[in-house]
């Protein structure tokens, strides 16, 4: 994948920005970190299912003419496709940390510190959406403009959600799990769903290679949420419990299962001094239900069901990575 925008003199000041962050508490550090450090190797994952998947469907055969701009199965404007999905996405995760405010404790640091850092995650996340909008529209095609487009809006709506959500204190939402779904879609899925379609789209092939390549896209990355979700209830070889999201999918499902007045009771009663969580607590009252299990399940489900859009395309080294990435996901042994 080609990095020039993220090696351009702009970027290249706002680096220099981030720096005097150092030693400060600042969320927008652990993203700059992460980008740098990245211990589970999937932080350019949608990017490379892009690629993969465009080079899985190869050329269309309504679009022969074109196939000179080809480089190793791919065309240059799936290439450029891939690259406006890693901007989108890393933009979103910057601006995820913008810290609130009004919520600061002493010991978080110097509000002067945790200001600038919100002045700078809204400025470099503004810069990489605004490289990636100036990208999409050279790809000059109307429909992919309108499903990237669509995407973005969806990301919007789904952190919504999320921020919604954690105003709560320590208390998660009155939510089934076909409303978590339908919430997940939109802040974690719809991105790479509505770029794989996408990719279809560039190399004109027909409506149901789009959709499949939709398929894929979304349950794969269904999958890969409910996979980072149960990793605090499926890892053995930690010895500190890790802090979890209480509207995550095993919590989700273990409410639907116990009722919602019993899931308050155990939270309270996880509640210590100053609403401290007992999150040990927790986690063994999860995994005693059926929230766990059923998250597995649900997991394993949304990738056969990205392994059966698959099934669409013909056999080759591409498609093989990509049913690769599924059986990654979906694997808790």
């Amino acid at each position: 994948m080609s990095l020039r925008c993220l090696l351009s003199d702009e970027l290249s000041n706002i680096a220099m920005q981030v720096r005097k962050l150092v030693g400060t508490k600042h969320p927008l550090l652990d993203t700059a970190r992460g980008f740098v450090y990245d211990s589970r190797n999937n932080l350019q994952m949608r990017g490379l299912v892009v690629l993969l998947i465009s080079k899985a469907a190869g050329p269309s055969t309504a679009e022969l003419s074109f196939q000179h701009n080809m480089v190793s199965g791919i065309y240059s404007s799936q290439r450029s496709l891939a690259e406006i999905t890693e901007l989108i996405h890393t933009a979103f995760l910057v601006h995820r940390g913008i810290v609130n405010i009004g919520e600061l404790k002493s010991c978080d640091g110097p509000l002067k510190d945790m200001q600038f850092g919100n002045k700078m995650a809204v400025l470099s996340g503004d810069f990489l959406l605004a490289n990636a909008c100036t990208s999409l529209a050279q790809l000059q095609n109307t429909k992919v403009v309108e499903l990237i487009s669509s995407a973005i809006g969806d990301l919007v709506q789904g952190i919504y959600y999320e921020n919604s959500r954690s105003s709560e204190n320590c208390l998660t939402d009155d939510i089934r799990i076909s409303t978590w779904k339908e919430q997940v879609f939109l802040s974690h899925s719809a991105l790479l769903a509505k770029s794989c379609q996408a990719a279809m789209e560039l190399a004109k092939h027909s409506t149901e290679i789009q959709d499949m390549a939709f398929r894929y896209g979304k349950h794969m990355s269904m999958s890969h949420k409910l996979h980072s979700d149960l990793q605090p209830f499926v890892k053995e070889s930690s010895s500190d419990t890790m802090a979890f999201s209480l509207n995550c999918a095993p919590a989700v499902l273990h409410q639907e299962f116990l009722g919602r007045d019993a899931w308050i009771k155990q939270i309270r009663e996880a509640q210590g001094k100053g609403n401290l969580m007992d999150y040990k607590k927790l986690q063994e009252a999860i995994k005693a239900g059926k929230g766990v299990t059923s998250a597995i399940d649900l997991c394993r489900c949304h990738g056969n069901r990205a392994l059966a859009a698959l099934e669409s395309f013909p056999p080759s080294e591409a498609r093989a990575a990509l049913a690769n990435i599924v059986h990654a996901v979906t694997r808790f042994s």
